[in-house]
């Protein structure tokens, strides 16, 4: 069989990588192509363009690279096209990859959607296209069975494939440390994964923690992003850099700055207590945006999934120096704050369920995809 993967930031990338070797070990014909990134190249995928060429977010970035974007999307629909393969797997990445599904849809290309785009939040209208363009959507949030089944839409839960990856890096015996103790606590900074999610989150990040002594603060730099870029940020400042490897960063960290995504999941399996921070330009028009149109309480995925505040979530005009210095503070000791912190990550990891998602989506998928085979052969016999 033949698989086309789509993904459009780094942890698309390290999803969707998984998923290309679980489905080569069932699928010992398999191929791939893809748009994403140096990880799904190195599982076996033919790399047709980098996500980085594309990773535009925000209203005015996204305005001003358009022409970009949407050549982009061109060139990824006449790849398919060319390449014709049995099944297109979108990854997250919902403006480009639901505007791939409605054309390779029309084509007669099944298309399977894993990590499904996040309608609940807000656009809901999207259900709509979701329900027209996409054969297949497999789910790694819990609380989306029901949503989308109270939309007349049928989805598949796999699991979460966070938990896998850090669980894999957990129990990776070959593993050396990142960070060699020196006394102090680290609290870890995980600014975003794109350049706009950075440059307005780390300033404040830095600013919040510089008069806070007998910490480590270090940097976990995002996959992609050159080091000139954040040495552009952080100038003269001595914070540890920690490039290509979140995941050791956060398995020495005693507390935590997170961007809001898949970041606050990750830090939460790691049992790092975090203050949940993500800095929009114009926060009082995005506030005004959030209550008209954001239809959920919550931004980051622990609070999601878990149903209630477990991690502070400092976002817009109170995304400030000040609010994240002393919501910090509390988690760099032994407080009740850490604790709760911790009993909740216990309650998330529950509701979440065991590690194996890749593996039960590729299962599913080239089942589904073997079974059409079947149909359409018996189907052309009778014939």
């Amino acid at each position: 069989m033949k698989y086309y993967l789509v993904a459009g930031e780094a942890s698309g990338d390290l999803h969707a990588s998984n998923l290309i070797k679980a489905i080569a070990g069932r699928d010992s014909s398999a191929r791939f192509r893809c748009f994403g990134g140096e990880l799904m190249k190195a599982a076996g995928a033919e790399l047709v363009k980098h996500y980085r060429d594309l990773a535009y977010m925000g209203f005015w970035p996204v305005l001003t690279h358009l022409g970009t974007i949407l050549g982009g999307a061109n060139l990824c629909f006449r790849d398919i096209m060319d390449w014709r393969p049995d099944v297109v797997i979108l990854v997250d990445y919902p403006g480009f990859n639901l505007s791939i599904a409605k054309k390779v849809h029309r084509q007669g290309i099944p298309v399977h959607y894993y990590i499904s785009p996040k309608i609940w939040a807000w656009k809901s209208w999207r259900i709509k296209n979701i329900r027209r363009d996409v054969d297949e959507l497999f789910s790694i949030l819990p609380f989306e069975v029901d949503y989308f089944r109270r939309h007349d839409y049928d989805i598949r839960y796999v699991g979460n494939p966070t938990v896998d990856e850090v669980s894999a890096y957990k129990s990776d015996c070959r593993r050396e440390p990142v960070l060699a103790d020196d006394g102090r606590r680290v609290v870890a900074l995980l600014a975003g994964s794109r350049r706009q999610e950075i440059t307005r989150n780390l300033p404040v990040m830095l600013d919040a923690i510089k008069d806070i002594d007998c910490i480590r603060p270090v940097l976990a730099c995002a996959p992609g992003i050159e080091p000139e870029f954040y040495d552009s940020i952080t100038g003269t400042s001595d914070i540890e850099k920690v490039y290509g490897n979140t995941f050791g960063v956060l398995e020495k960290a005693y507390a935590a700055l997170v961007t809001s995504g898949t970041a606050t999941l990750e830090t939460a399996l790691f049992d790092v207590p975090q203050v949940v921070c993500y800095k929009v330009p114009f926060s009082w028009a995005a506030r005004i945006i959030q209550k008209l149109f954001i239809k959920v309480r919550y931004v980051s995925l622990v609070n999601l999934v878990s149903f209630s505040e477990v991690v502070p979530e400092l976002l817009g005009s109170d995304m400030n120096p000040s609010y994240v210095h002393d919501h910090l503070l509390p988690l760099l000791s032994d407080t009740a704050e850490r604790r709760m912190q911790l009993e909740g990550y216990a309650q998330m990891r529950m509701l979440l369920g065991p590690a194996g998602a890749p593996d039960r989506a590729a299962e599913q998928i080239v089942n589904l995809l073997a079974s059409a085979d079947k149909s359409d052969g018996q189907a052309k016999n009778a014939e």
